[in-house]
């Protein structure tokens, strides 16, 4: 038995769990990906202000017609900004160049500190970019998705057994936490504490083990062969040429901006 589409699943917004569907959530989920990477190649190559300011406005102009809520998913990209903050806020200490200030000695320069509003330019255009366009997908989807653009299967399993079995885990570790709470646990800094952990992990390594051995016999008796069975072919129509003509054009409208 493959793993098998059925029309139920398909992305949250056209299931209408996100919201009213949208432009985005109507093309072809190989186009989104492609289109994606495509984007998020020609960003990173950027290296002038202009042009990455540019890129950001193209990937907030995606939010439109993806109907997407605005502040939820600004929320998740302020989340992403808040692991580069350091690196940041550091990278005009450390980059040498004409200074700017100096506090307590380490002089601010100028070049480091148009290095990392680039690389916040980047990393944000191209972060909400991928929310926009793939985040939106079904793991199923996009799991198919892969399949279709000729990924290797055993990394489309693994990728869409990962995501499947992430909540299973988490119920496990949740049932063995509770577990240690009834048998008075409260964690310190001491090595009881520390012990107590790796016990904990260990349990979850095992248990996964086992799990993992019960679903392949499961999987075994009914029959998979370890290839994809779809239900629902993808098929490219016009709307998705024109988003990826249009998105292209973009694409070397920033080309044409950086060297220009």
């Amino acid at each position: 038995m493959g793993h098998v589409l059925g029309p139920q699943e398909r992305t949250l917004a056209e299931a209408g769990t996100v919201g009213q569907r949208g432009l985005i959530t109507s093309l072809d989920p190989r186009v989104r990906i492609v289109m994606s990477v495509v984007f998020a190649v020609v960003v990173v190559s950027l290296s002038t202000l202009p042009a990455l300011t540019a890129a950001l406005m193209i990937a907030l102009s995606l939010l439109v017609p993806s109907r997407l809520p605005w502040r939820k998913t600004l929320k998740r990209m302020a989340m992403m900004d808040s692991f580069i903050i350091f690196m940041l806020v550091l990278l005009p200490f450390t980059m040498p160049g004409d200074p700017m200030f100096t506090i307590w000695g380490f002089p601010a320069s100028w070049q480091g500190l148009w290095k990392a509003v680039e690389i916040a330019l980047t990393a944000n255009a191209v972060i909400l970019t991928v929310m926009v366009l793939v985040g939106t997908m079904e793991p199923v989807t996009l799991g198919h998705a892969l399949h279709r653009l000729r990924c290797p299967e055993t990394l489309v399993h693994l990728l869409m057994f990962t995501i499947r079995y992430i909540d299973v885990l988490h119920e496990e570790y949740q049932r063995l936490r509770a577990a240690m709470k009834v048998r008075g646990f409260r964690p310190g800094t001491n090595w009881h504490t520390y012990r107590s952990f790796g016990y904990l992990v260990g349990m979850m390594l095992v248990r996964a083990i086992e799990r993992s051995e019960r679903i392949l016999g499961a999987m075994k008796c009914r029959g998979f062969s370890g290839k994809m069975l779809l239900l629902q072919d993808y098929s490219i129509n016009r709307r998705d040429i024109v988003f990826a003509a249009g998105l292209g054009a973009l694409c070397l409208a920033l080309i044409l901006v950086e060297f220009a």
